[in-house]
């Protein structure tokens, strides 16, 4: 309890420190934090394999957990694209002159603290830091017990960068794994301006219902692709393959099929290679279920009604098969955790309503939902994906990490 609140303390007090360091400063503390996450590439992975190997074999989420060469350069680009990407705090929003005088602003000023609850994946460490620090706030990190050891040692170097920068290592700060820890997090209001859950639905919800603390839900993504009649079935089985197998495991990936009644047999011949070929597991509602029981598709099951709205996180999906249009679009606004959608048509006037009457962060035409990430947007990283509409919505980065502050200046006037 007193180390926790040692941290809280420590963050708060860091905040100030964070919001002084100019463009230049933030910039080149990432660009030396880049050049040492490669030279410790070796170290990273040795702390990595200790969570991975303790992960249970063939669970799909070790995939998020893995940091490799690759993935450890990649991260390490993201760096340089946020340290080139312009600061988003000390912006003059507006300005004006009042009929008496005062010289009235809006400056775009950092958070302050910013809590970040997240599971699994250790990318989100540097990711989270890298873009408090751009933005002028302070962090504090509360990783999964699955990337402790990685998490551990990515923070050291964080906090090594800043360190030998010049600066206030407890700009970033990790707390204990512990779970008590989490409601002290979310009661702490004194410490912490935001808290900023990312993982699981049952995390998201837990932080939502128990937070006293202002939240920002990002994470959990029920993600449906709809085959409509006119769609190229070919660019439509490659779209569902790549959203559904490229990468299970992560918040954009496909969950459900929808796919329109007189298209459903030639639609599944079209895709079932590439489904099968990855061993998707399919739980197909009545019709699709004959279709592809006649096929002798593996891995086939009935669906049950929780099969829908649900986030597999896997080589899982369902199948859901509609009657037009707007039954299609019914079935999305039932079950969608409004994270991203897309249609597959050749009809442009039912594309344009797709979307604009669909309700989700991000939505997409003839294309797979695997797109929606803060680095294919151009923002260089992400904190998560916020399915909300206050504040942020979609790649929650690097220009949502502010707020706004109203700067008056006066020569004796008085009300």
């Amino acid at each position: 309890m007193e180390n926790i609140k040692r941290l809280l303390e420590n963050a708060r007090s860091a905040a100030k420190d964070a919001a002084r360091l100019s463009d230049i400063q933030t910039a080149g503390l990432l660009k030396t934090l880049q050049k040492m996450l490669l030279e410790e590439t070796e170290g990273i992975c040795t702390a990595n394999n200790l969570d991975v190997t303790a992960m249970k074999p063939g669970d799909p989420k070790t995939d998020r957990l893995i940091l490799n060469e690759t993935r450890i350069a990649d991260i390490a680009q993201s760096l340089l694209d946020i340290a080139a990407l312009p600061t988003p705090a000390g912006t003059l929003i507006s300005e004006t002159r009042a009929k008496n005088g005062l010289l009235i602003q809006k400056k775009s000023v950092p958070l302050g603290v910013v809590g970040v609850i997240y599971e699994s994946r250790p990318n989100v460490t540097i990711d989270v830091a890298a873009l408090c620090i751009r933005s002028g706030n302070a962090c504090l990190l509360r990783g999964g017990t699955d990337a402790a050891h990685t998490n551990d040692f990515l923070v050291s170097l964080i906090r090594k960068a800043i360190r030998e920068s010049g600066y206030n290592p407890d700009i970033v700060q990790i707390l204990p794994t512990d779970r008590k820890h989490v409601t002290e997090m979310l009661e702490a209001t004194k410490f912490i301006d935001i808290i900023i859950p990312r993982g699981s639905q049952e995390l998201i919800s837990f932080v939502r219902k128990n937070s006293l603390v202002p939240t920002i839900e990002t994470g959990a993504g029920v993600c449906h692709t709809y085959i409509e009649k006119t769609a190229d079935l070919k660019k439509a089985a490659a779209i569902v393959v790549n959203a559904k197998v490229s990468r299970p495991s992560v918040c954009n990936a496909l969950d459900t099929i929808i796919v329109d009644r007189g298209i459903l047999k030639i639609f599944l011949e079209n895709v079932y290679a590439g489904l099968q070929k990855h061993n998707v597991e399919i739980f197909a509602d009545s019709e699709s279920y004959v279709v592809l029981n006649a096929m002798n598709y593996q891995g086939l099951n009935h669906a049950a009604p929780e099969d829908f709205g649900r986030e597999f996180l896997d080589f899982k999906c369902s199948i859901k098969v509609v009657d037009g249009f707007d039954e299609a679009l019914a079935h999305i606004a039932e079950f969608s955790s409004r994270h991203s959608e897309a249609i597959i048509s050749e009809n442009t006037t039912l594309c344009e309503r797709f979307l604009n009457e669909t309700d989700a962060a991000a939505v997409y035409v003839n294309a797979s939902t695997r797109f929606t990430d803060g680095g294919v947007f151009g923002l260089g990283a992400e904190i998560g994906i916020s399915t909300q509409k206050l504040h942020a919505r979609g790649p929650f980065a690097l220009e949502k990490l502010v707020t706004e502050k109203w700067i008056v200046r006066g020569n004796g006037q008085v009300r």
